[in-house]
């Protein structure tokens, strides 16, 4: 359920960073940095969190 979950929120990840792009592109937004710093924030927090969850809880030797 964990690696489901974190798998999800990478594709959250993936689709922010496509929607601040898009955005940043066609719209004409006067303080874009806006954009940017609440994206790369979003980006980072969702893909963070997803890794940890998909992360192979065995140690290493077993």
């Amino acid at each position: 359920m964990k690696k489901e979950f974190g798998k999800w929120l990478m594709d959250i990840a993936k689709y922010i960073t496509t929607a601040v792009i898009l955005t940043s592109l066609f719209a004409d937004i006067q303080q874009r940095w806006i954009i940017y710093v609440g994206g790369v924030l979003a980006v980072l927090s969702t893909l963070l969190v997803g890794l940890w969850l998909v992360r192979d809880d065995k140690k290493k030797g077993e």
